[in-house]
């Protein structure tokens, strides 16, 4: 049965119109790419600007996976994201140009790289994909999977589909699955490794989420709906579990392009009991799903990492790179149905509060967003599929520590960030989901460490195949593919691959024999980005806390404030004033409140300044209220803005202040999207 990496062939998606059938004979290229992931349309336009002749075949009818398939934010580090260069830079200068070409102004710059996120509509990413391929002559075939391969011992020679034949000289796997790496016979690994096979210290299970205190379990002791199991397995070893998937689905409010939810084929509420409990007993309910601003009024819809139930179905992906199109097709279709049942859950439960059903149930599919699939996402997000045994696997200590590499094909940043992969019952009555490893961070860094790909991580063990290159199942633990896995990252993996494909073929030699330098003066050419940046000094090393006492001004610490409603403490960014800092836990609910009660020293005018980390999940619209002297100042934070290197504070406005009598500052989440983050205030006496 043939392998796919998409849905069933029976749906018409976006790119049916890009290509016709190929007709029934053998057709010969360079490179072939198997797989219109980001990083095979990347391998494809980039092995064609190297001067070879491309085939891009793509088993569905969908090019360009979960990058023109719904996920409109670019999941890239933003402190170093001058170090992804290339067509990761280029298709995104192009989206840039589609809106301004239609006098529309986006909320960020290519040139600056600056924090903010690089978003976008999936129409525009698939208009602009088509541009690319066709401007690069690359021939487009969709709806054809591999049947199987033919080879002449370690070499690959053709891909036979139920049309045709496809010979090529180097191919290229691109498909998130490593489907035609598994079909010659390459090495390959899946699920999650123990902690003693590659001393990886964030191996095996995962717990950093608080136990749920509600009974997973029914009446007869069985396990509910949505719990995966009972018992997760030794912390130390690893299994065949996945990372969840989920779809990426384009939403809007806008009456105008709004379409109704679709209605499930059938709902049964008794699905999401164990949801229901978790509403019962959560005191700081949030909405599930996490919803990213875009352009055209729309948002991303995303699996919440951070939460305990989102829009992934934890344990649902378990067998889908192993499974043939049948399979895939099922499950895709199960992972819609779970989709559909939730939303109808989340917007009618009378156990989700009334607050949250209103705000998800303003949101339906968007008339302009993939009308071929009744304006759903064509594209699931195969977060993890299978992973190459390679020359060189890619571990956590590559991530994190050994960042150098001598034959770098471009930098990775990420951080090492997975999502769920078990929902437990435990015997103690508690539920807890098992498998996230929540961003790290090396020495600090707020978005991942910058390291080199080496070359080798995407070239097989030259016995087994020697013209062959896989850039998306690279060969990489679970640890360290956490951190790889993402579109940016595949987008510069996947060209490199593609030029590689080219230069082997043109100069007739195996992939493990192509002189790096050949192959860095052509990825150099073609702008990638190879060398590590040159990065800001780091803090000092130590605790990392500024000392509120030796600050000058009125220094208002978080410690000092009096708090109301639900605020959570946290470190994890750093520096901070004091202790540490407080945030709302993105609840945006008007009920987290800190207020401070101080005096002026003198009356007269004063800068704030505060202090808080910068992040794009951060809210934009943080009021501050200051009464003083019968005075009354609203200042609005967005904190998403960054600070200047080497400071603690922003300076966010101006107020007066009385020395007569007591002032008030107060802070509060209302009306806020995303993260309210409170470290500390400081007050400046103006000068006059």
């Amino acid at each position: 049965m043939a392998l796919m990496s998409g849905m069933s062939r029976c749906i018409l998606f976006a790119f049916a119109c890009l290509v016709a059938s190929p007709s029934a004979r053998a057709l010969d290229c360079d490179v072939l790419v198997y797989g219109g992931t980001p990083a095979g349309f990347c391998a494809a336009v980039g092995a064609a600007r190297a001067g070879a002749s491309v085939v891009l075949l793509e088993p569905t009818q969908h090019v360009g996976g979960v990058n023109t398939g719904g996920l409109c934010f670019s999941d890239s580090n933003q402190t170093v994201r001058a170090a992804l260069g290339g067509l990761f830079e280029e298709w995104h200068l192009r989206i840039e140009k589609d809106y301004h070409d239609r006098g529309v102004t986006l909320p960020y710059e290519v040139t600056v790289k600056d924090h903010r996120p690089w978003t976008y509509e999936p129409k525009v990413s698939a208009k602009v994909t088509r541009d690319l391929l066709a401007e690069a002559g690359v021939n487009v075939i969709v709806g054809h999977p591999f049947k199987s391969v033919e080879r002449d011992g370690a070499k690959l020679t053709a891909i036979v589909t139920e049309a045709d034949a496809y010979h090529a000289k180097v191919f290229v796997d691109a498909t998130y699955e490593g489907d035609l790496m598994a079909a010659a016979n390459v090495s390959w690994t899946i699920g999650r490794e123990g902690r003693a096979e590659f001393g990886e210290s964030l191996a095996g299970k995962r717990y950093p989420k608080n136990p749920m205190p509600i009974n997973g379990r029914d009446e007869n002791g069985n396990p509910l709906p949505l719990v995966t199991t009972t018992d997760a397995g030794p912390e130390e070893a690893g299994d065949k579990n996945v990372m969840v998937y989920s779809f990426r689905l384009c939403l809007t409010s806008n009456a105008a392009n709004r379409i109704p939810f679709p209605t499930p084929d059938h709902y049964d509420p008794t699905r999401f009991e164990l949801v229901r409990r978790y509403y019962a007993e959560e005191k700081r309910p949030i909405l599930a799903w996490d919803l990213y601003p875009l352009p055209g009024g729309k948002v991303d819809a995303n699996n919440g990492i951070g939460k305990q139930f989102s829009m992934g179905l934890v344990g649902g992906c378990n067998g889908w790179s192993e499974g043939d199109d049948v399979k895939r097709s099922v499950m895709w279709e199960a992972h819609r149905q779970y989709t559909l049942e939730l939303y109808h859950f989340l917007t009618t439960d009378p156990s989700v509060p009334e607050k949250l059903r209103g705000e998800l149930a303003a949101y339906g599919l968007c008339k302009d967003e993939f009308p071929e699939s009744n304006h759903w996402s064509p594209q699931l997000y195969v977060r993890e599929g299978r992973r190459m045994r390679g020359a060189y696997v890619y571990t956590e200590d590559d991530v994190l520590r050994q960042h150098e590499k001598a034959d770098s094909i471009g930098i990775s940043s990420f951080p090492i960030d997975s999502h769920d992969c078990q929902r437990v019952a435990r015997e103690d009555g508690t539920v807890i989901n098992e498998g996230t490893i929540f961003p790290v961070r090396m020495k600090d860094r707020r978005h991942g460490f910058p390291s080199q790909v080496p070359y080798r991580a995407i070239t097989p063990k030259a016995a087994e195949c020697s013209n062959l290159l896989v850039p998306v199942a690279l060969s990489a633990t679970h640890v360290a593919y956490s951190s790889i896995r993402v579109e940016p990252t595949w987008m510069m993996i996947g060209q490199s691959a593609g030029i590689a494909a080219a230069l082997a073929a043109k100069d007739g030699v195996s992939v493990q024999e192509l002189p790096y330098e050949t192959l860095r003066q052509e990825l150099l050419a073609q702008k990638q980005v190879l060398d590590l940046p040159v990065l800001p000094e780091l803090p000092p090393a130590g605790p990392q806390s500024i000392d509120p006492a030796g600050l000058p001004g009125v220094i208002l610490d978080d410690a000092k404030a009096e708090l109301a409603g639900a605020w959570d403490s946290s470190a994890n960014f750093k520096p901070y004033v004091g202790s540490g800092y407080l945030h709302d836990g993105k609840r945006g609910d008007g009920q987290s409140v800190a207020t401070f009660r101080f005096k002026a020293p003198r009356s007269g005018g004063y800068e704030l300044r505060m202090a808080y980390s910068p992040h794009e999940t951060r809210a934009k619209k943080v009021p501050i209220k200051i009464q003083s002297g019968g005075l009354e100042t609203v200042i609005i934070v967005d904190q998403t803005q960054s600070l200047q290197a080497g400071e603690a504070f922003r300076s966010v406005g101006k107020a007066t202040l009385s020395a007569e009598g007591e002032s008030v500052i107060t802070i509060r989440n209302e009306g806020t999207e995303g993260f309210v983050i409170f470290d500390a205030l400081q007050l400046i006496e103006l000068k006059e």
